[in-house]
């Protein structure tokens, strides 16, 4: 069990917030964490209407995090509007959380066609089948699709989406939160100053 009463202290932090969420990344995997790539996506319309959603991180370095959706849902047409988004990450049992918040954009359409063409054939199939976030009548509707694509590409390779593809989020604060049993939690925030990384303790 973990033990929540170990603080998270300035000299404990990594100077390079990318190496301290690869470190808390591999922690998490480590402590039984199904999907610790999992986060929480917020974005909001042009005029500040927000939204939230689950996505999987399947990258970072840094130039940012990276996620890969449909352009033409909720979150690809808002992310259009407001090109700034917000990651969270919540690791459960570590009792860990990371916030990430910056400008967010589209990866290349050759990152995004290596992704694509590294997935499952069922999951290629589903992304050109659904038009995401639209109002659709029946699942059967989406199961046609599917079908009428395999029968339409059964010994060809599928096309590459016209609208689907991968996102970037290039981090401007990373907000590292750990758990305390008192409820006094820690949190400590990378905020870019120039060319290097200031750090700071937030109130719990």
């Amino acid at each position: 069990m973990t033990d929540h009463g170990i603080p998270l202290r300035e000299e404990d932090l990594d100077d390079d917030p990318l190496h301290q969420f690869s470190s808390w990344f591999m922690e998490a995997g480590v402590a039984g964490v199904r999907e610790p790539q999992a986060a929480a996506l917020a974005t909001a319309s042009a005029d500040g209407v927000p939204s939230v959603r689950m996505v999987l991180v399947k990258s970072f370095d840094e130039r940012g995090f990276v996620f890969f959706s449909h352009y033409a849902s909720r979150k690809g047409r808002e992310i259009a509007a407001n090109p700034r988004a917000a990651l969270l990450f919540h690791w459960d049992p570590p009792g860990r959380q990371v916030r990430i918040e910056g400008p967010i954009e589209h990866t290349s359409a050759e990152e995004s066609a290596a992704y694509i063409r590294s997935r499952p054939r069922s999951s290629q199939l589903s992304a050109l089948a659904s038009p995401q976030s639209q109002t659709i009548d029946s699942r059967e509707e989406l199961e046609r699709r599917v079908s009428d694509l395999e029968r339409r590409y059964a010994d060809r390779e599928l096309p590459m989406p016209s609208s689907w593809g991968g996102f970037r989020l290039a981090a401007e604060t990373l907000e590292f939160w750990q758990q305390r049993h008192d409820r006094l939690h820690d949190r400590l925030r990378y905020r870019r100053d120039g060319d290097r990384w200031l750090i700071e303790r937030l109130a719990p």
